[in-house]
């Protein structure tokens, strides 16, 4: 009968309120492109500019949590349910995964640059521009990978996990994010498998902390390093105001250039690692909450 269709034993099925969601997140996002088209006359805004970035992705940011606010109102849950629960914005687990994003790519590059793939270059930035530039950037790959992360991992990820499973829903997101990225340039196989690759180590981060904390200090110390610290392409896209100006000599399978350093076959390796870590790292599944209470019952 008809309210089967619509509802099931948790109320309204998971397929509705994603798209909802996505006609919310769609409504809202045409309603900005509108207004910036306005306010911009009709120009291109500099996407290679830490500030337009900022500007940019708090504007995506705060319609995804729009979006994901109405939801919670619908479903009777907390906007934090979703993978950014404010209290435990401080959290050290943010901090260690910024930590390890750091350190791994770091050892990336420092194993290209012994092999004579990859040569750091000089500094491109003095003075206060070091600072000034790279709190900038800060700010820029905090909100860019909070968005990412939000927008497959948060309101989506959820609820595809209540209406499917866990992992068959990891899979979809991640490919979902993948195929996303062939919208940058110089993106190759190899590149979007990487790219999806991520999203599945980014669930596993979330189905084992409980939280996207994690997820998001990987992610944004990686994109950090490669925008300003390093100034090496971030999946296919240079930024202004880098640090050093590293260059690349050698293979793509070896490099991943043009699309970047994640499209190598060495930062497969890497993710193999990061994997393996993780998992023995992180042995308690704590996410969602319900499966997570089973097993402490058990």
């Amino acid at each position: 009968m008809p309210g089967n269709i619509l509802k099931g034993s948790n109320g309204l099925r998971a397929g509705w309120r994603i798209l909802i969601y996505a006609a919310l997140v769609g409504a809202f996002g045409y309603g900005a492109n509108k207004i910036a088209d306005v306010a911009l006359h009709g120009r291109e805004p500099d996407a290679a500019s830490p500030t337009v970035g900022i500007v940019t992705f708090a504007v995506m940011l705060f319609l995804l949590f729009l979006a994901a606010w109405i939801m919670s109102k619908i479903e009777g849950r907390r906007v934090g349910d979703y993978g950014f629960p404010w209290r435990r914005a401080s959290c050290g687990q943010f901090w260690q995964a910024v930590a390890i994003g750091l350190v791994s790519l770091t050892l990336l590059l420092a194993v290209l640059r012994v092999v004579h793939a990859y040569s750091l270059g000089t500094p491109q930035l003095h003075g206060l521009e070091i600072l000034g530039y790279g709190s900038l950037w800060a700010v820029t790959t905090i909100l860019g990978t909070m968005v990412e992360e939000f927008f497959y991992r948060g309101y989506l990820q959820f609820t595809l996990t209540g209406g499917i499973g866990f992992w068959p829903a990891a899979v979809i997101t991640s490919a979902l994010m993948a195929a996303a990225h062939m919208f940058n340039p110089g993106w190759t196989v190899l590149g979007l498998c990487t790219v999806g690759g991520f999203g599945l180590i980014a669930c596993l981060l979330l189905r084992r902390t409980g939280y996207l904390w994690m997820p998001l200090g990987l992610h944004a110390a990686w994109d950090w390093g490669e925008t300003y610290f390093y100034g090496v392409p971030d999946s296919g896209q240079m930024g202004n105001g880098h640090l050093f100006q590293g260059s690349f000599h050698g293979p793509a399978w070896l490099t991943g250039m043009p699309f970047g350093v994640e499209a190598g076959w060495p930062n497969v390796a890497l993710f193999l690692l990061w994997w393996i870590l993780f998992s023995k790292w992180l042995r308690a599944v704590k996410y969602p909450k319900s499966v997570a209470r089973a097993a402490e019952g058990r």
